[in-house]
């Protein structure tokens, strides 16, 4: 532990500790609203029967929204109170839930998981922000962010769980009303148990910069999904060159304003960028990953969701076990050599990932996603913590905010670009499948995606169902090995570059990078 930082800042009282318990709630909701809904994927292709681009829409619409929205409602929780904000998007989020469970069409789905990115985009802003204001010791701070994993890890292992008993007697919308009576708890304990905090001194909230940062970010994701369902066309250049323009005018105003959304001069410090890098990226290939996990589990090895909820068991153990551990290991180790340890357990995990075959992967899908799950919580926690730490106090709402907006935006990518790329190999794959006794219709619906092939295939004699299932699962698993192998590289490849970017800090003597990384040590 640093000199500067070690024992000069108040500890934490009963108020605070039960506070963070109470902002771990909209944590753990989140992480199961996500999860849940992979195992939905299977049931609600065939009733929705949504296409390839719609299915790839209502996975990643939500976290595409949280991350466009999550710097405007940082924002404004500044400006109202972050405890009012997170009141308030509960009422919402709660609200939305219900819309979404009863969903009848895949554009209400659609429709409706994009009302829910908005409103978790109130919820996500006020956790680190208010972590940062109530916990000012930094070991205390390093395990109360170890909480805040572990809530999301703990949302995890429920969510699967819970939504697989739900979907053994159920339909598929009854996993988004998990998160009702939750949020009907934080409405009841939040006005008591949760202090206010809200910036006196908030400078004015720009709405065009708002605007511009969610007209980037969606119209980059728009594109590469267009490349996915009809490869490179004039619609998904254009869309793609337009976000990336707008990005770049976005950046250009942050740097005219007097009151930013995203204060770039926090980027100027090595350890603040490679922490965001590091989480973005890590962040990239965990969810791009998972929706694959999810769907071989079910549609390849033919598991119940119940079955298939508990069997990932073992990475959410993983992740509560990573959570816990890090902020203790962390006192005896260096942050540099956890967090590159973590990145190599990552590149090992989605390395068992890609062997994989047909009906004999589920002992590679357990053991690479356990030893994948202790890898990213050392990443994760102590990026975040760095993050945190290497921002002074009066940023910590900016900080926040950036990270979650890059946690967010990895999150979106990794299922945008990866969930593409693995639809992309899949057509490739089944475009010279010879279908006879099905309609030309139907044929390309099962050439599209998993599941239509495997509903298809339900419809159909034995002889004729198994011509389309068994070279849609070898296509799919043929999708996943690859995406996989990539995801692995990106792994190590992260390693050495945040290796280089914090020790060339560490061998420069920047005394203001130093006492950042020194913090979480």
């Amino acid at each position: 532990m640093s000199n500067v930082t070690q024992g000069t800042a108040p500890k934490a009282t009963m108020k605070e500790w039960i506070g963070l318990a109470v902002i771990a709630l909209p944590c753990l909701l989140y992480a199961m609203d996500l999860t849940v809904l992979y195992l939905a994927v299977p049931q609600l292709t065939e009733e929705l029967k949504p296409s390839g681009s719609q299915l790839l829409w209502i996975v990643d619409i939500y976290g595409f929204l949280v991350a466009g929205f999550l710097v405007t409602m940082g924002t404004l929780g500044d400006r109202i109170g972050r405890r009012k904000l997170l009141l308030m998007g509960a009422t919402a989020f709660g609200i939305a839930s219900v819309f979404a469970a009863f969903s009848t069409t895949a554009e209400m789905l659609i429709a409706t998981r994009a009302l829910l990115g908005v409103t978790a985009a109130t919820l996500a802003p006020s956790t680190l922000s208010l972590i940062r204001n109530m916990f000012l010791d930094s070991d205390e701070r390093t395990f109360a962010i170890g909480v805040w994993g572990t809530s999301f890890s703990l949302g995890g292992a429920i969510g699967p769980l819970a939504g697989g008993l739900l979907l053994q007697h159920f339909w598929w919308g009854s996993v988004f009303l998990m998160s009702v009576p939750v949020m009907i708890l934080l409405l009841i304990v939040g006005p008591k148990l949760l202090p206010e905090f809200k910036d006196p001194n908030a400078g004015k909230l720009d709405l065009f910069s708002a605007f511009l940062s969610l007209a980037s970010v969606l119209s980059i994701i728009y594109g590469l999904k267009q490349v996915a369902e009809s490869g490179w066309n004039l619609v998904a250049n254009l869309s793609i060159l337009i976000g990336l323009a707008v990005g770049y005018i976005f950046i250009r105003r942050q740097k005219t304003l007097a009151d930013p959304l995203i204060d770039l001069q926090l980027f100027k410090l090595p350890t603040f960028s490679a922490a965001v890098i590091a989480n973005t990226l890590l962040v990239f290939v965990a969810l791009g990953t998972f929706l694959f996990v999810a769907q071989y589990l079910q549609l390849v090895l033919g598991l119940s969701p119940l079955e298939a909820g508990l069997w990932t068991l073992p990475s959410a153990a993983g992740n509560i076990v990573g959570s816990l551990t890090v902020p203790i290991l962390v006192r005896k180790v260096k942050p540099i050599r956890l967090m590159i340890g973590g990145f190599i357990l990552g590149g090992i995990g989605l390395a068992l990932y890609a062997q994989v075959e047909g009906n004999s992967g589920l002992a590679y899908i357990v053991a690479g996603s356990l030893i994948f799950s202790l890898g990213i919580c050392a990443v994760v926690i102590l990026g975040t913590d760095i993050i945190m730490s290497s921002a002074p106090p009066e940023k910590a709402g900016a900080a926040a905010s950036i990270s979650e907006t890059a946690a967010e935006f990895g999150g979106v990518l990794g299922i945008a670009v990866l969930g593409s790329l693995g639809t992309a190999i899949y057509r490739s794959r089944m475009s010279n499948i010879v279908s006879t006794g099905i309609s030309a219709q139907k044929a390309e619906e099962a050439k599209s995606t998993l599941g239509a092939a495997v509903a298809l295939s339900k419809e159909l004699p034995a002889d004729i169902g198994a011509s389309i299932l068994e070279p849609a699962k070898q296509a799919f698993t043929d999708s996943f090995q690859l995406v996989s192998a990539i995801s692995a590289g990106i792994a190590i490849l992260l390693a050495v570059i945040v290796y280089a970017m914090l020790r060339n800090t560490k061998s420069n003597s920047e005394k203001t990078e130093d006492q950042a990384l020194d913090a979480v040590s």
